[in-house]
């Protein structure tokens, strides 16, 4: 019974690490915007949420009126998820 239990706790604390990395901001640089296409060129750090390390890459954004705050060579932080095969940035933040 009480391996069962160990067991219930180690699956819960996977668990809640994977929800953590999930909800982690990863940095970068703004490089390039393209509103028309709803897109901004980042240099990033790695980004737990999918599994993908260091890098500069086009990211879409969620919503068009996310890039309007936005300047090249802004410091930003921001969360990208993997929607519909796409890696969409669904928030960011330009660190001040």
């Amino acid at each position: 019974m009480k391996s069962v239990f160990r067991a219930l706790a180690a699956v819960g604390l996977l668990l809640s690490f994977s929800v953590a990395a999930a909800n982690q901001l990863a940095e970068g640089t703004v490089k390039r915007i393209d509103a028309p296409s709803q897109r901004v060129m980042l240099a990033h750090g790695p980004l737990p949420s999918i599994g993908m390390g260091s890098m500069t890459m086009m990211f879409k954004v969620r919503d068009a009126a996310m890039l309007k705050p936005l300047k090249v060579g802004d410091k930003v932080r921001f969360q990208v998820e993997d929607i519909g095969g796409n890696f969409t940035i669904t928030r960011i933040e330009a660190r001040r």
